[in-house]
């Protein structure tokens, strides 16, 4: 009569455990190796590390999708997921390349240009200094707020003031140099320029304050030179009437050049590292033929520096009253949405929280796989538990045998009969007789004794 065998448990994320036999006590002592003396103190054993998952272990099985239809809008989700995070990825690696392109956008910069007179006085009292007259011209500037708050029908909250300030400018920062020449028939030559040049050690201002002695209407010529970044250049006229552009950056000129070459086919169709100048380019570069690697140093003698921003304004005597003229330019000012792009690239907050979850998913289709092997299990054992436990049983014969890494017939072994049979006599007198020789070799060294 067979006795039932106990309730089984399915190994996690495994195919289900089998019955394991029960080992007798004594079986289990001869076959525990003797416990050494501990010498110190065992370390403990470091953990493997945690295996990392992959995408595919976030599916769920077809067979469990089979029996519960609705698992239909999980892999939906994640299908979406996945769709979601390629987006992200991609949209990542573009703003990574726009990053290192200058982002720039032309704003409005409008120029105040200002005078005030300071007339003279006599002294009233004995004692008292006389007032000379004199000037003060002033040159200041802002850049000109396009998109204002209550033309949007927006509110202005302290974070939109904050983010304007923190934008703000200093009027100093758009430009390289300033240079005031005024009247040389009035100061002379020696004192008649006023000038500043940017230095790394500059501090930015908001505007520049010229004062001097005088009664009379002074001209003066205000010199504003730009400071590109990156730095733009002028191009020859020549070439600047080819291409089409007067001041552009080294990499756009030589853009454009390519662009030229190209459209006109000028290209040597033998050796493509030659151009064939047209007339031209041969005008501008005095040559005939150049090879692309010589673009560089050709075009270094046809660029100059940009010209400066000239403004004429006439300091006029008007006793008590100021004066001021206006100018708009465009210049080119760092896009803010670069700032955000940046920022967008290292946020890092919710990758934890997004980890976290993951982690949960993995481990809810872990469940999800154990428990489906469990039912499978359950089935097949209600289906034919005879056949069932009959396959069990010679399941588990075969895993002990790997276990314990047993060789030979175990069935046959478990009769005495199996023992009497010549070739094991033969091979246990040998075993004896290898042992005999063995603890005699050990007995005649310890007493000195030699075999002759």
């Amino acid at each position: 009569m067979m006795s039932t065998p106990s309730r089984p448990m399915p190994a996690v994320g495994g195919t289900p455990a089998r019955f394991q036999p029960v080992t007798p006590v004594s079986q289990m002592r001869r076959n525990m190796p003797a416990a050494p003396m501990p010498a110190a103190v065992a370390p403990r054993p470091v953990a493997p590390p945690r295996k990392k998952k992959k995408y595919a272990d976030k599916l769920i099985p077809p067979q469990v999708r089979e029996l519960v239809p609705e698992s239909q809008a999980y892999m939906d989700l994640l299908a979406f997921e996945q769709k979601l995070d390629s987006t992200i990825t991609r949209k990542k690696l573009e703003i990574q390349e726009a990053l290192k392109r200058p982002l720039k956008v032309k704003r409005r910069l409008r120029i105040y240009i200002s005078h005030t007179f300071i007339a003279g006085k006599e002294p009233e009292k004995e004692g008292d200094e006389p007032v000379v007259p004199m000037w003060e011209l002033r040159v200041e500037g802002r850049l000109l707020d396009d998109t204002p708050q209550a033309a949007n029908g927006q509110a202005t909250t302290p974070a939109n003031v904050q983010q304007r300030q923190q934008a703000k400018r200093k009027f100093s920062s758009f430009f390289k140099s300033l240079v005031i020449e005024l009247d040389k028939d009035i100061y002379g030559p020696d004192n008649h320029l006023v000038e500043w040049h940017r230095t790394p050690q500059t501090n930015e201002t908001d505007g520049f304050q010229v004062k001097r002695p005088g009664d009379r209407a002074v001209k003066c010529t205000i010199l504003l030179l730009l400071d590109h970044q990156p730095m733009k250049f002028k191009l020859h006229a020549r070439l600047a009437k080819v291409l089409g552009i007067a001041t552009e950056t080294r990499p756009k000129i030589i853009e454009a050049l390519w662009q030229y070459i190209k459209t006109h086919k000028l290209q040597d169709p033998i050796d493509r590292d030659s151009i064939n100048n047209d007339i031209f380019l041969e005008q501008i570069f005095a040559t005939k033929k150049m090879r692309f690697m010589e673009i560089p140093q050709r075009l270094h003698a046809l660029l100059q520096q940009p010209d400066p921003l000239v403004l004429h304004h006439t300091i006029e005597q008007s006793e008590g009253s100021a004066s001021t003229a206006c100018y708009d330019i465009d210049v080119e000012v760092e896009d803010q949405l670069k700032q955000h792009m940046a920022n967008f690239m290292q946020i890092q907050s919710n990758q934890h929280d997004i980890a976290q979850l993951d982690q949960k998913i993995y481990d809810i289709v872990d469940n999800i796989n154990e428990w489906k092997l469990r039912r499978d299990y359950y089935v097949r054992f209600s289906d034919n538990p005879q056949e069932f436990i009959r396959k069990w049983l010679v399941s588990q014969s075969a895993d002990l045998k790997n276990f314990t890494e047993q060789t030979g017939d175990g069935e046959n072994e478990r009769y005495a009969e199996a023992y009497y049979q010549p070739h094991i006599q033969e091979g246990t007198f040998r075993y004896i007789y290898t042992k005999v020789q063995q603890r005699r070799a050990e007995l005649e060294h310890s007493l000195g004794v030699r075999n002759n």
